[in-house]
C-alpha cells in the first residue's frame, strides 16, 4: 500500500526550498502591510491630511490593485520562461523593495511606504501564477494534493505570524527600526531559498509576452473558460476567498462589539481560524487517499455553512467583557471558538482539492495564465466581499453575526449552483461517502493502473458496492459496465447516468442494449478513458469467482488495450452481497468492515484472454472471499 506522508516533501529539495520561499514571501507581505497600518494608525495619525481609517482602506486598495493590473503579464511570464528563474527575479525584486521599505520604516517615511506597499502587491501578483504552476512540474500526481495542502497551510500560518509579529513589534521601544530589520532579513531569506529551487522548464517558450493589462486580462478569462469544469473550480476557489475575506475583515468588530473582547480576543480568533484552515488542509491528503478527490469538496462546503449557522446560534445573549482566556475556558465563548475552528477546517477541505484539480486539469502551456486568471477572480471577489460587508453592516444595519448567517446561506446557494453545473462534485461526494463510511478500504498496488491512456479493468463481482469501492480508490475516473435493470432504477439511475455508467443486458433478450454497450465501451476506450467490467456477469452466490464470460474477449478484439486485473477481498458477507440470502434482504451483520482492493500487473491485450484473466483475479484475491 502506497502511504507516504505529505510532510516528507519538506525534506526534499524539489519542494522544501520552494516552500520556504513562499512562506517567507507571505510572512513578509503581511508583516510589512500590518506594520505600516499600525504605524499609521497609532503613530502618524493619518497621511496626506487623511484620517487613519481612510488611509487603512487606501492601503488595502493599493495592495490588491496590482492583481488586476499585472496578473495577465505575470501569467504570460510564468508560462514563457523557466519557472525557478522567474521566482528568483521576483525574490530579488522583493529584496530591493524591502530594502527601501526598511529605510522608510527606520526613518518613519510613511508616505513613501504606501508606494512600496503597492510595489509589494506587484511582486505578489507576479509570484502568484508561478507559485501554483510550478507544483505539477515538481510533484507527482499522487503528491499534488499533499503539496497544495502544505502550501495552503504555510500561506495561512505565514499570514497569521506576520500579523502577530507586527503587533508584537509595535509594542517595542523602537518599533520602526525593529520592523525595518525584520522585513529586510526575511526578504533575504526568501531569495536565498529561491536560489535552491530546482529548474522547472518553460511550458510555452514561444509565447509572446505583451504588456496590455486590459486586453490580456480579458484573454485570461477566455483561457479559463476553455474548460468549463476548471472555470467552475476557479470560481469556487474565489468564492472561498470571498468568505475568508469577509470573516477576517469583521474579526476586530466581532470581538469588540459582539464578544466585548479586548485586543487579545482579536488575536485568538484569528489564530483559531488560521489553525482550522491549516488542519483542514493537512487532512485533505489522508481523506483523499493521495489523489485529487473532488468528493471532499462538498464536505467542505456543507461544513462551512453548518458551522457558520451554528456560529450565529451560539452567540451569547448577554455578552460580558472577555479576554483570550475566556474565549477558551468559558463554555459559551468556547462554542464560538470551536465554530470558527470548524469553519477554517472545512474551508481547508474545500479549497485544497480545488487548487490541485485546476493544476491537473489545465494544460501545462496555459497553466500559469489560468492561475493568473484565478488571482484576478480572487481579487475581484475580495473587493466585492468588502463592498457587501459595507452594504449589509453599514446600510442595511445587520449585526456581524447576522452577516455571518447571510454568508452561510449564500454559501449553500452558491454550492448548489456549482454542483448542479458540475455533477462530478456530487457524484464523487456520494462515492467517497459510501466507500469511506461503510467500509475501511485498504489499497494494494493501485499505482499499477496506468496514469494515462485507455485501460480495461476486470474484477470479481462480490456485492452491489463493488463499483463505488473501486471508483473511490482509483485515481482516474472509471466508466463501469452495469446490468441495464439496475441502471434503470428510478433513484439510482440518475446517479449512474452522472457516473457515465454503461448499461448492458443479455444479447438474446435485449440485443439493442447489448450491442450499444459494446459500442459505448469502445468509444470510451478510444477516448483514452478507464473502463471497468465484471466478467462474471453477476454477483457471486457463494463467494467464489465464477467463470469469466467472453465479453472481455470481444472488447479486446475491437480495441486492444492494456488490461489490469483487480480483486476485491472482504465484501462477501456484507449487506450488499448474496451471503445468507439475496443482497439487501437481510439485516447487516458488519459495520465499517476492513476490505481490500488489489491490483495485479498490467496485461498486454494479446495475453488477456477471459480464462487467463480469471486465473489472475482468483490468484490475486486468494483463498479468502
Amino acid at each position: 500500500m502506497e502511504d507516504h506522508s505529505q510532510f516528507r516533501l519538506l525534506s526534499e529539495r524539489r519542494f522544501a526550498p520552494f516552500f520556504v520561499t513562499q512562506f517567507a514571501g507571505a510572512f513578509n507581505d503581511n508583516l510589512f502591510k500590518n506594520a505600516l497600518l499600525l504605524l499609521v494608525t497609532y503613530n502618524a495619525g493619518g497621511l496626506f491630511g487623511l484620517s487613519s481609517d481612510v488611509v487603512v482602506n487606501l492601503a488595502a486598495m493599493l495592495f490588491i490593485l496590482p492583481f488586476f493590473l499585472f496578473s495577465a503579464i505575470a501569467g504570460q511570464i510564468a508560462d514563457r520562461y523557466e519557472k525557478s528563474g522567474v521566482i528568483r527575479w521576483i525574490k530579488f525584486a522583493e529584496v530591493v523593495i524591502m530594502g527601501v521599505a526598511a529605510v522608510g520604516l527606520w526613518f518613519g517615511w510613511h508616505e513613501m511606504l504606501l508606494l512600496l506597499l503597492f510595489l509589494t502587491g506587484v511582486q505578489s501578483a507576479f509570484f502568484g501564477p508561478v507559485k501554483y504552476a510550478i507544483l505539477p512540474q515538481a510533484l507527482d500526481d499522487s503528491e499534488l494534493v499533499g503539496g497544495n495542502a502544505l502550501v495552503e497551510m504555510g500561506t495561512f500560518v505565514a499570514i497569521l505570524l506576520g500579523t502577530l509579529v507586527a503587533g508584537v513589534m509595535m509594542k517595542a521601544p523602537l518599533p520602526g527600526p525593529m520592523m525595518a530589520l525584520a522585513v529586510a532579513v526575511v526578504a533575504v531569506i526568501g531569495l536565498v531559498s529561491a536560489l535552491k529551487i530546482p529548474k522547472a522548464e518553460a511550458a510555452a517558450p514561444d509565447l509572446n509576452v505583451r504588456f496590455r493589462p486590459l486586453q490580456e486580462t480579458w484573454k485570461l478569462m477566455a483561457i479559463a473558460r476553455e474548460n468549463h469544469n476548471v472555470l467552475l473550480s476557479v470560481l469556487a476557489i474565489s468564492w472561498f476567498w470571498f468568505l475568508g475575506a469577509a470573516y477576517l475583515t469583521q474579526f476586530p468588530g466581532f470581538a469588540k462589539d459582539e464578544l466585548l473582547g479586548d485586543e487579545s480576543v482579536v488575536t485568538v480568533l484569528l489564530a483559531i481560524f488560521t489553525v482550522g484552515i491549516a488542519l483542514g488542509s493537512m487532512a485533505c491528503e489522508r481523506l483523499s487517499g493521495h489523489k485529487i478527490e473532488l468528493g471532499i469538496v462538498p464536505i467542505g462546503s456543507i461544513g462551512l455553512s453548518f458551522f457558520g449557522i451554528d456560529l450565529y446560534l451560539s452567540m451569547p445573549e448577554q455578552p460580558v467583557p472577555s479576554d483570550w482566556w475566556m474565549i477558551i475556558s468559558d463554555g459559551q465563548y468556547r462554542r464560538v471558538a470551536l465554530d470558527l475552528l470548524a469553519i477554517g477546517l472545512f474551508g481547508g477541505l474545500f479549497i485544497v482539492p480545488l487548487y490541485a484539480f485546476v493544476q491537473q486539469e489545465t494544460p501545462p502551456e496555459t497553466r500559469a495564465r489560468v492561475i493568473a486568471a484565478l488571482n484576478v477572480f480572487n481579487a475581484l471577489f475580495m473587493v466585492v466581499s468588502a463592498l457587501l460587508g459595507m452594504l449589509v453592516l453599514g446600510v442595511i444595519g445587520l449585526s456581524i453575526p447576522e452577516f455571518f448567517l447571510v454568508l452561510s446561506i449564500m454559501n449553500l446557494v452558491v454550492a448548489g449552483y456549482v454542483y448542479q453545473q458540475m455533477p462530478e462534485f456530487a457524484l464523487r461526494f456520494v462515492i467517497w461517502l459510501m466507500s469511506h463510511t461503510l467500509y475501511r478500504v485498504t489499497h494494494h498496488n493501485l499505482n499499477r493502473i496506468p496514469e494515462e491512456g485507455p485501460v480495461l479493468l476486470v474484477c470479481n463481482h462480490v456485492s452491489y458496492m463493488d463499483a463505488p469501492v473501486i471508483a473511490g480508490a482509483v485515481r482516474r475516473p472509471v466508466r463501469f459496465v452495469m446490468d441495464h435493470n439496475i441502471f434503470s432504477t428510478p433513484v439510482m439511475g440518475t446517479f449512474f447516468k452522472m457516473a457515465k455508467t454503461i448499461p448492458i443486458g443479455p444479447k438474446l433478450k435485449v440485443p439493442e442494449i447489448y450491442h450499444t454497450a459494446f459500442d459505448r465501451i469502445d468509444e470510451e476506450l478510444a477516448a483514452g478513458h478507464v473502463v471497468c467490467i465484471f466478467p462474471e456477469g453477476r454477483l457471486t452466490s457463494d463467494g467464489e469467482v465464477a467463470p469469466f464470460k467472453s465479453g472481455v474477449d470481444l472488447i479486446l478484439q475491437r480495441r486492444p488495450v492494456t488490461v489490469v486485473p483487480l480483486a476485491l477481498r472482504g465484501l462477501w458477507g456484507s449487506f450488499f452481497s448474496h451471503c445468507g440470502g439475496p443482497a439487501l434482504s437481510h439485516l447487516p451483520k458488519r459495520f465499517w468492515s476492513r476490505i481490500h482492493l488489489l491490483a495485479d500487473h498490467p496485461v498486454s491485450p494479446d495475453a488477456a484472454t477471459a480464462e487467463a484473466l480469471e486465473n489472475k483475479v482468483k490468484t490475486l484475491r486468494g483463498p479468502h472471499p
